[in-house]
């Protein structure tokens, strides 16, 4: 790549890394800006930006957690569960497309934003799933989705821990806890497929770290409630453009 492709790289990397550190999701944009835009073919893309999620999960665990928004006795058994499931992941990954997970994705974050949007303000207090095998099933889930899909983890666990009425901080600060071990184990698998281009993930890691950083600090600038509004927003946003993508590629190309 030249370097205005490089820059132009990192800046877009850099607006996904404050969408993820702020509220979770925005690994879902990297993908289509990677493929579409980059023309980077799609398995070099995924473990590019997978690679990138390390970084970000990196300082998104370190700000989350001095600010007190990881419930570390959750995170743990979501982690057990998440790093198995993305070494499968990103082993199927290799071998199918993934145009049938989108769809469940995009299906199930629409709902979890519409039915966010509906909850009363009062029941958004932080809660905690207790049970070690929810919680393993919960992480193994979002490991095996994230690495097949490329989104690192957030936009599989967000929206899960959203209907289970998770606070808004505590759910994206445990998706900042599973996306390091997910994102870590998705690369280590496709490592032995050889599908790493390590001049383009290096930039995507760069710019995903220094908007992560960023992003993190403002989600705690916002109160609660906002936070929560803004986090349903995203995830309605978020579930129309992929169903609205699956759509396009599928009436163009049949």
């Amino acid at each position: 790549m030249d370097l205005n492709t490089i820059l132009m790289l990192a800046i877009f990397s850099v607006i996904v890394g404050v969408l993820i550190g702020s509220v979770g999701i925005g690994g879902v944009l990297l993908l289509p800006i990677l493929t579409y835009l980059f023309k980077i073919e799609i398995h070099v893309a995924l473990s590019s930006a997978m690679i990138g999620y390390i970084f970000s999960g990196l300082v998104g665990v370190i700000i989350y957690g001095q600010e007190g928004s990881i419930k570390w006795n959750m995170a743990l058994w979501l982690i057990v569960g998440g790093m198995p499931g993305a070494f499968l992941g990103s082993s199927i990954a290799n071998n199918i497309s993934n145009e049938g997970l989108e769809l469940i994705i995009g299906l199930f974050v629409l709902f979890a934003g519409a039915r966010a949007l509906k909850r009363p303000t009062k029941t958004n207090q932080s809660k905690a799933i207790t049970g070690s095998i929810v919680l393993i099933f919960i992480g193994f889930f979002t490991g095996a989705g994230s690495a097949i899909s490329g989104t690192g983890g957030p936009l599989v666990l967000i929206p899960i821990m959203v209907s289970l009425k998770i606070a808004a901080h505590t759910a994206v600060g445990l998706s900042q806890a599973i996306q390091l071990p997910v994102a870590s184990l998705a690369t280590f698998g496709n490592f032995l497929y050889g599908t790493i281009d390590y001049h383009i993930a290096g930039t995507i890691s760069g710019g995903l770290a220094i908007g992560g950083a960023i992003g993190a600090k403002i989600a705690h600038l916002i109160s609660a409630i906002k936070m929560s509004l803004m986090v349903s927003w995203v995830l309605l946003f978020v579930g129309v453009v992929i169903l609205f993508k699956l759509c396009f590629n599928y009436f163009l190309y049949g």
